[in-house]
Protein backbone atom coordinates (compact mmCIF):
# COMPACT_ATOMS: atom_id res chain seq x y z
CA UNK A 1 0.00 0.00 0.00
CA UNK A 2 1.51 3.62 -1.12
CA UNK A 3 1.98 5.93 1.19
CA UNK A 4 -0.69 8.59 -0.08
CA UNK A 5 -3.43 5.48 0.54
CA UNK A 6 -2.40 5.30 3.87
CA UNK A 7 -2.48 8.61 4.51
CA UNK A 8 -6.47 8.93 3.57
CA UNK A 9 -6.80 5.59 5.36
CA UNK A 10 -5.76 6.99 8.60
CA UNK A 11 -7.94 10.35 8.08
CA UNK A 12 -10.81 8.17 7.48
CA UNK A 13 -10.50 6.75 10.24
CA UNK A 14 -9.37 9.43 12.58
CA UNK A 15 -12.83 11.37 11.51
CA UNK A 16 -14.57 8.26 12.34
CA UNK A 17 -13.49 7.95 15.52
CA UNK A 18 -13.64 11.41 16.12
CA UNK A 19 -17.54 11.80 15.36
CA UNK A 20 -18.29 8.09 17.50
CA UNK A 21 -16.48 9.53 20.21
CA UNK A 22 -18.58 13.40 20.13
CA UNK A 23 -21.45 11.48 20.25
CA UNK A 24 -21.26 9.96 23.04
CA UNK A 25 -22.22 12.49 25.62
CA UNK A 26 -25.54 12.30 27.53
CA UNK A 27 -27.98 15.01 26.58
CA UNK A 28 -27.91 15.30 23.06
CA UNK A 29 -30.07 16.78 20.69
CA UNK A 30 -31.91 14.21 18.75
CA UNK A 31 -30.22 15.12 14.73
CA UNK A 32 -30.66 12.76 11.72
CA UNK A 33 -27.29 13.22 11.00
CA UNK A 34 -23.80 12.58 13.58
CA UNK A 35 -24.06 14.70 16.66
CA UNK A 36 -20.30 16.19 16.45
CA UNK A 37 -21.07 18.66 19.28
CA UNK A 38 -17.57 19.42 21.16
CA UNK A 39 -15.59 18.31 18.16
CA UNK A 40 -11.47 19.50 18.36
CA UNK A 41 -11.82 19.68 14.27
CA UNK A 42 -14.08 21.84 11.90
CA UNK A 43 -13.29 25.03 14.22
CA UNK A 44 -12.65 27.27 11.12
CA UNK A 45 -11.61 28.05 7.80
CA UNK A 46 -9.94 30.65 5.80
CA UNK A 47 -10.85 30.54 2.10
CA UNK A 48 -11.95 33.19 -0.64
CA UNK A 49 -15.29 33.26 -1.78
CA UNK A 50 -16.69 33.18 -5.66
CA UNK A 51 -16.56 37.39 -5.82
CA UNK A 52 -13.10 37.30 -4.51
CA UNK A 53 -13.62 37.83 -0.87
CA UNK A 54 -11.58 36.55 1.95
CA UNK A 55 -13.55 34.44 3.71
CA UNK A 56 -14.19 32.41 7.43
CA UNK A 57 -17.24 31.10 9.62
CA UNK A 58 -17.58 34.32 11.58
CA UNK A 59 -19.11 36.00 8.35
CA UNK A 60 -22.01 34.14 8.45
CA UNK A 61 -23.06 34.12 12.64
CA UNK A 62 -26.14 34.09 13.36
CA UNK A 63 -26.78 32.04 10.71
CA UNK A 64 -26.78 27.92 10.40
CA UNK A 65 -23.48 27.14 7.89
CA UNK A 66 -23.63 24.69 5.86
CA UNK A 67 -20.36 23.33 4.56
CA UNK A 68 -19.55 20.82 1.97
CA UNK A 69 -16.26 19.98 -0.14
CA UNK A 70 -16.40 18.71 -3.85
CA UNK A 71 -15.37 20.19 -7.15
CA UNK A 72 -17.66 21.04 -9.98
CA UNK A 73 -16.48 18.44 -12.95
CA UNK A 74 -17.81 16.08 -9.83
CA UNK A 75 -20.23 13.21 -12.22
CA UNK A 76 -22.63 12.20 -9.11
CA UNK A 77 -21.57 13.10 -5.00
CA UNK A 78 -21.60 16.82 -5.81
CA UNK A 79 -24.03 17.63 -7.74
CA UNK A 80 -26.40 15.22 -5.98
CA UNK A 81 -25.66 16.66 -2.78
CA UNK A 82 -26.12 20.20 -3.89
CA UNK A 83 -29.45 19.54 -4.89
CA UNK A 84 -30.26 17.82 -2.32
CA UNK A 85 -29.70 21.17 -0.34
CA UNK A 86 -31.24 23.24 -2.44
CA UNK A 87 -34.75 21.20 -1.73
CA UNK A 88 -33.75 21.46 1.73
CA UNK A 89 -33.59 25.21 1.48
CA UNK A 90 -37.30 25.19 -0.50
CA UNK A 91 -38.32 23.01 2.75
CA UNK A 92 -37.03 25.56 5.34
CA UNK A 93 -39.37 28.11 3.32
CA UNK A 94 -38.57 31.55 5.13
CA UNK A 95 -36.35 30.22 7.63
CA UNK A 96 -33.42 29.83 4.93
CA UNK A 97 -32.89 33.00 4.73
CA UNK A 98 -31.28 32.51 8.49
CA UNK A 99 -29.65 29.57 6.74
CA UNK A 100 -25.89 29.48 4.54
CA UNK A 101 -24.68 27.04 2.10
CA UNK A 102 -21.28 27.09 0.98
CA UNK A 103 -19.21 24.95 -1.10
CA UNK A 104 -15.71 24.64 -0.87
CA UNK A 105 -13.56 23.13 -3.73
CA UNK A 106 -11.10 20.88 -3.85
CA UNK A 107 -9.71 21.22 -7.27
CA UNK A 108 -8.62 24.94 -7.37
CA UNK A 109 -6.33 23.75 -10.71
CA UNK A 110 -10.42 23.81 -12.54
CA UNK A 111 -12.45 25.48 -10.02
CA UNK A 112 -11.76 29.22 -10.86
CA UNK A 113 -13.61 31.70 -8.78
CA UNK A 114 -15.46 32.46 -12.27
CA UNK A 115 -16.74 29.10 -12.55
CA UNK A 116 -17.69 28.64 -8.77
CA UNK A 117 -19.80 32.03 -9.25
CA UNK A 118 -21.44 30.47 -12.14
CA UNK A 119 -21.56 26.69 -11.05
CA UNK A 120 -22.88 27.15 -7.20
CA UNK A 121 -25.46 29.75 -7.56
CA UNK A 122 -26.92 27.60 -10.11
CA UNK A 123 -28.41 25.02 -7.55
CA UNK A 124 -29.88 28.09 -5.18
CA UNK A 125 -28.94 31.60 -6.08
CA UNK A 126 -27.76 32.36 -2.07
CA UNK A 127 -25.42 29.49 -2.53
CA UNK A 128 -21.79 30.51 -2.32
CA UNK A 129 -18.46 28.51 -3.31
CA UNK A 130 -15.66 28.65 -2.00
CA UNK A 131 -11.95 28.22 -2.51
CA UNK A 132 -8.08 28.12 -1.69
CA UNK A 133 -4.94 26.42 -2.77
CA UNK A 134 -2.02 25.21 -1.85
CA UNK A 135 -1.65 25.89 1.99
CA UNK A 136 -4.90 27.32 2.48
CA UNK A 137 -6.40 24.23 0.94
CA UNK A 138 -4.18 22.20 3.02
CA UNK A 139 -4.98 24.29 6.03
CA UNK A 140 -8.83 23.53 6.01
CA UNK A 141 -9.19 20.04 4.73
CA UNK A 142 -6.60 19.32 7.70
CA UNK A 143 -9.09 20.83 9.71
CA UNK A 144 -12.02 19.21 8.71
CA UNK A 145 -10.69 16.30 8.04
CA UNK A 146 -11.44 16.07 4.74
CA UNK A 147 -9.80 13.42 1.94
CA UNK A 148 -9.14 14.57 -1.07
CA UNK A 149 -7.19 12.81 -4.07
CA UNK A 150 -6.83 13.43 -8.15
CA UNK A 151 -7.36 9.93 -10.26
CA UNK A 152 -5.80 9.92 -13.85
CA UNK A 153 -8.10 10.66 -17.12
CA UNK A 154 -7.27 10.16 -20.51
CA UNK A 155 -5.54 13.24 -20.58
CA UNK A 156 -3.73 15.74 -17.82
CA UNK A 157 -7.05 18.25 -17.59
CA UNK A 158 -10.01 14.91 -17.34
CA UNK A 159 -8.63 13.40 -14.11
CA UNK A 160 -11.50 12.98 -11.35
CA UNK A 161 -11.09 13.78 -7.44
CA UNK A 162 -12.15 11.32 -4.73
CA UNK A 163 -13.05 13.38 -1.69
CA UNK A 164 -14.72 12.52 1.56
CA UNK A 165 -18.68 13.04 1.02
CA UNK A 166 -19.88 14.49 4.25
CA UNK A 167 -21.68 17.94 4.93
CA UNK A 168 -20.91 20.05 8.17
CA UNK A 169 -23.29 21.80 10.36
CA UNK A 170 -22.82 24.72 12.31
CA UNK A 171 -24.91 26.09 14.73
CA UNK A 172 -25.93 30.64 14.69
CA UNK A 173 -23.07 30.86 17.50
CA UNK A 174 -20.61 29.11 14.68
CA UNK A 175 -20.06 25.66 16.34
CA UNK A 176 -19.66 22.57 14.93
CA UNK A 177 -23.02 20.47 15.76
CA UNK A 178 -23.63 17.98 12.73
CA UNK A 179 -22.24 16.11 10.31
CA UNK A 180 -24.29 14.48 7.65
CA UNK A 181 -23.04 11.51 5.70
CA UNK A 182 -23.26 11.26 2.05
CA UNK A 183 -27.23 10.02 1.44
CA UNK A 184 -28.66 12.47 3.79
CA UNK A 185 -32.22 13.33 2.49
CA UNK A 186 -33.56 16.96 2.01
CA UNK A 187 -35.76 16.09 4.81
CA UNK A 188 -33.23 15.22 7.21
CA UNK A 189 -31.03 18.54 6.27
CA UNK A 190 -33.73 20.68 6.78
CA UNK A 191 -34.66 18.92 10.02
CA UNK A 192 -31.32 19.49 11.66
CA UNK A 193 -30.94 22.66 10.16
CA UNK A 194 -34.26 24.07 11.72
CA UNK A 195 -33.11 22.09 15.29
CA UNK A 196 -29.98 24.17 15.40
CA UNK A 197 -32.12 27.18 14.33
CA UNK A 198 -34.30 26.86 17.03
CA UNK A 199 -31.55 27.37 19.46
CA UNK A 200 -30.58 30.57 18.46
Amino acid sequence: MDRSRRTILARVAALAAAIALAGCGPDKAKFKGSDVTGSAFGRDFALTDHDGRARTLADWKGRVVVLFFGYTQCPDVCPTTLSTLAEAMKALGPDADRVQVLFASVDPDRDTAELLRQYVPAFDPRFVGLRGEGPALEAVTREFKVIYQKVPGTTPTTYTVDHSAGTFLFDPKGRLRVYEGHGQTAEGFAQDIRALLKEG
